[in-house]
């Protein structure tokens, strides 16, 4: 018995000893501080080869603004792209594009409450471009030049971005704001800031606020990449810590969202509003503490699984026959403030149907809370969250750079732990099986609580809505407290997708190409696999099957029919399971896989991990021969559907893109909008399509299989003839056809009247039917995108007229060839004529003169520098792989590519401006409704009498 006890005693203190520890750091992760307060967080991570990844987090964000400074920290991120020390004006993006960084897709940044974070890309396959990288972030740091000059230009450009929230929306949002904030800081300093300021800020201000907040001590410089640590640390260190900080430098102060007796409620509605919601906000008693301890760390694994388990009973809801909303969630977590978590929970839902949607959110948190979670239902969640565990794990050696990073942000910025996979996956699988229901219902237990609520309502104003009252809302809570409610119901675990069966198929025939890498086999029902073993992740396979046909060949009458029932036809389930017990059958495990009919093919596409591979080929299986019929399900999706479409006329962007594209297909029958109506609806047969489908389905010999990553061949062969050599076929073939249907041509100029705001979106296209050229596609791509810089540095740069925008080329090569070049951007209304020659004029030069060969070079690196980085992603060469039976392309050109890149000239593009950029266009434009101008005069008016 002493014995006994000691043993107990050394457990218990042990126990102890662990959850007294603190969470360990990455040990592959270098942290260190500078003199001067500045930290940095460096990791060698070799994908993608040859690159590395900046981040520069600065601790400051729109929460430390003066009130004459609102929107300044926002407006100062901007400033760091336009002219600092050693990259003067705009010659940052100008060198960035030249080295293969793209700007907004690769080269961007983010202000928001808290923080301003610059995020930079770096290949690094030319001499200088590692200290090139690091003389940005030193820039971005401490360099900004803030002259007058680009202070000025750069104000049209920030009130672009603000005019683009502009809407229902935030009209909406500044009324419900005030309580979702209650009496905190974080009420008054939205990052965009206020309208007047930036208008009529001087200069000085935000040097000021450069001049307080960018200083060392509240900085961190994080770089991962395929680089040497201990030389990234020496440059870093030289670099960097001569940078001081201010004398006396403000403080930097935290704010808190306070709590509250009171209820507050927020029932907004708007005209143009175009959707309905609801969410609530109970905020905990106590500040937020970082995890620092195991204990910690543990607990809130605890509550990840609370939040797994009440999101998989909501998502039975949505999934049910009569669901309550069209989406809904609840979770434990951070709000606005970082010393702040709360219970909170949204829902998207019909009009006029938010406080049931409350109601049934509140009610499934009560019947946790009264009756505790299923000991199944802890089981899947714990089987989710190991699984999730164990292929991050299992990929440890393969990820990219960038999908590293942030973790090491949210350190610096939120003292989140960065323990790293290694110890979180063997941690993980420690503690899972301790944690029992008994923990779990103690922690939903504690969830709601009758202080500190908010409670904010949005939708649509009608005359056939009637929204609830606060009182209502408020009664919502009593009501669910005493409502008469039932244990969850758990039903029967499913063990198994497909019943065992033996397979007669067969592999016919064997091909190797070495120069992709692939083997295909052809199977005994006619059917093809082609699979590509790849290292680039450890435990990855991406796979689709697709066969020639989709919609293209369905009759114009019977598509009319069909069309929006296909995305539907999955709701049903497969193999006598329905979705809810699909996703349960799934927990657990690394898979997925959707069958699909789409213009002119059908298929499946899914991923999957290697030891659930047999899984994937069930669902791939069950998707071809066992699809559920159910009208209840479909009634269920057109139902929510229709719910998430009911306004969608009412947003302004919406209804152009609608209208112009009603006009651009006005000779094709099979077009009606671009999303349903009720009327589609009622037109709508799912019995058909479901037909339709199985029918494409029932022939296993039109389709080619494909299998990328890391494949074990012989486990592969196993289950190809167990499941896809053995799926029926009836040996007949098909492809896509050519309905004959094309868009009116060119020579239209089209103005659309929507919204209140004084908001516009133009569209300048050009679009033909002509021969296919290989050359003629490369360089009208290489067009588009050297046209985007082009219509940026004109139109946003020079003339501050625009936020954001661009142009595109393509040629499509089926059903039929043609080719299109568009050019896009938001703007003002005032300034859209204006803008429209000014674009057209940039056109027009690249026409009459072609492309500098310095921005077809920037092209060209840019595609180089994606190019490298896709070749060792699966999907990349799943895509490329299967693009020979799409369009008969060739079948190398996924090896060619940089090759045709590099032979493009400037004359190519030239040429391809000159004959299609010539040829009739249209043009459309989007304005507001009658009466912006006067509405605009008056606040101008408004404006002048307040300064």
């Amino acid at each position: 018995m002493k014995k006994m006890l000691s043993s107990f005693s050394a457990i218990f203190l042990m126990s102890l000893n662990v959850y007294g520890q603190n969470i360990p750091v990455d040990p592959s992760l270098r942290i260190g501080t500078l003199s001067n307060g500045m930290k940095y967080y460096i990791k060698k991570n070799v994908l993608p080869e040859k690159k590395v990844e900046f981040r520069l987090a600065i601790n400051a964000g729109s929460i430390l603004e003066d009130e004459n400074q609102r929107g300044l920290a926002h407006f100062m991120e901007h400033m760091n792209f336009n002219g600092t020390k050693n990259f003067p004006d705009n010659k940052l993006v100008d060198f960035l594009q030249s080295i293969g960084v793209k700007f907004g897709q690769h080269l961007n940044a983010y202000t928001g409450f808290d923080e301003t974070v610059y995020m930079l890309p770096v290949p690094l396959d030319k001499p200088g471009n590692l200290d090139a990288g690091l003389k940005v972030m030193e820039d971005w740091a401490f360099n900004a030049t803030l002259s007058d000059e680009q202070i000025n230009k750069e104000r049209g450009v920030v009130l672009e971005e603000l005019r683009l929230g502009l809407g229902p929306d935030k009209r909406m949002m500044d009324k419900y704001l005030p309580k979702l904030l209650y009496q905190s800081q974080y009420a008054e300093r939205l990052p965009i800031g206020k309208k007047e300021v930036l208008e009529n800020f001087k200069p000085d201000l935000i040097r000021k606020f450069h001049q307080d907040w960018y200083r060392p001590d509240l900085m961190a410089i994080v770089v991962v990449g395929d680089i040497n640590v201990d030389e990234i640390e020496k440059k870093i260190k030289n670099n960097f810590s001569r940078y001081k900080n201010p004398s006396k430098p403000r403080e930097r102060k935290s704010f808190d969202l306070p709590n509250h007796k009171e209820a507050l409620v927020a029932i907004e509605t708007d005209p143009d509003a175009t959707g309905s919601g609801v969410q609530f906000v109970i905020k905990d008693s106590e500040a937020y503490q970082p995890d620092v301890t195991v204990q910690q760390y543990d607990q809130t694994v605890a509550e990840g699984l609370v939040n797994i388990m009440l999101n998989s009973r909501l998502a039975e809801l949505i999934n049910s026959t009569n669901p309550p909303f069209t989406y809904g969630s609840v979770y434990h977590g951070g709000t606005f403030a970082r010393s702040k978590e709360a219970f909170q929970g949204s829902a998207a839902t019909k009009d006029g149907d938010q406080l049931n949607a409350l109601k049934v959110l509140l009610e499934e948190v009560e019947r946790a809370k009264r009756f505790g979670f299923a000991q199944s239902e802890l089981d899947r969640a714990k089987d989710q969250m190991l699984s999730s565990y164990e292929w991050a794990y299992n990929n440890r050696d393969k990820n990219q750079s960038g999908e590293l990073i942030d973790g090491y942000v949210n350190n610096f910025l939120r003292h989140e732990p960065i323990p790293g996979i290694i110890w979180g996956y063997e941690h993980i699988k420690e503690i899972l099986p301790a944690i029992a229901l008994e923990q779990t219902n103690g922690i939903i237990k504690k969830r709601v609580k009758d202080d500190s609520r908010i409670i904010v309502i949005t939708g649509p104003k009608k005359d056939n809505i009637i929204m609830p009252t606060e009182a209502m809302v408020l009664k919502t809570f009593d009501d669910v407290k005493m409502a008469d409610l039932k244990p969850y119901a758990e039903k029967t675990k499913t063990e198994s997708l497909i019943k065992p069966f033996k397979s007669e198929g067969k592999i016919a025939k064997t091909e190797a190409d070495a120069k992709l890498g692939t083997t295909t086999w052809s199977l005994s029902n006619g059917a093809k696999v082609t699979f590509k073993k790849t290292d680039f992740k450890d435990d990855e396979i991406v796979f689709a099957a697709i066969s020639l046909g989709g919609v293209s060949v369905i009759p114009d009458a019977d598509y009319n029919k069909t069309k929006y029932a296909f995305d539907a036809l999955l709701e049903a389930g497969l193999a006598g399971l329905s979705k809810t017990d699909l996703a349960h059958y799934l927990a657990g495990k690394q898979v997925s896989a959707s069958a699909y009919v789409g213009g002119l093919t059908e298929g499946v596409s899914g991923t999957s991990s290697k030891k659930d591979l047999k899984t994937a080929m069930e669902l791939i299986y069950a998707c071809f021969t066992d699809l559920n019929y159910d009208p209840e399900a479909f009634n269920a999706y057109k139902t929510k559907k229709s719910a998430m479409l009911t306004n969608v006329d009412s947003d302004p962007g919406y209804y152009f893109s609608n209208e112009y594209a009603k006009f651009i297909n006005q000779k094709n029958p099979r077009f009606t909008g671009l999303e349903p109506t009720e009327k589609d609806w009622a037109n709508t047969d799912y019995r058909k399509a479901y037909d339709i489908y199985k029918e494409k389905f029932a022939n296993a010999g039109n389709f080619h299989f494909y299998f990328v990553g890391n494949i074990d061949e012989e486990q592969l062969k196993k289950e190809v003839l167990q499941y896809i050599a053995s799926l029926p076929a009836t040996g007949k073939s098909s492809t896509f056809k050519d309905t004959g249907y094309r868009p009116v041509k060119g020579g239209y100029t089209k103005v659309y009247k929507k919204g209140k705001e004084p908001k516009s979106l133009v569209t300048i296209s050009y679009s033909g039917e002509v021969p296919y050229n290989e050359k003629e596609a490369m360089a009208l791509s290489a067009l588009g995108e050297v046209a985007t810089i082009k219509v940026l540095e004109k139109l946003r740069e020079d003339e501050s007229g625009i936020y954001g925008g661009g142009a595109s080329g393509s040629f499509s090569k089926i059903p039929y060839s043609a080719y299109d070049f568009s050019v896009n951007f938001p703007c003002g209304p005032e300034n859209a004529e204006k803008l429209t020659k000014s674009a057209m004029a940039e056109l027009q030069k690249l026409i009459d003169k072609g492309p500098e060969q310095k921005d077809l070079d920037k092209y060209k690196e840019g595609e180089y520098n994606e190019y490298n980085t896709s070749l060792k992603d699966n999907g990349f060469w799943l895509q490329g792989i299967a693009q020979n039976q799409l369009d008969g392309s060739d079948q190398y050109d996924i090896l060619n590519y940089p090759d045709k890149v590099k032979a493009l000239t400037v004359k190519d593009l030239q040429g391809v401006a000159k004959k299609y950029l010539t040829k009739e266009k249209n043009i459309a434009t989007l304005m507001p409704e009658d009466g912006w101008e006067t509405a605009k005069k008056e606040e101008a008016k408004k404006a002048g009498t307040s300064n």
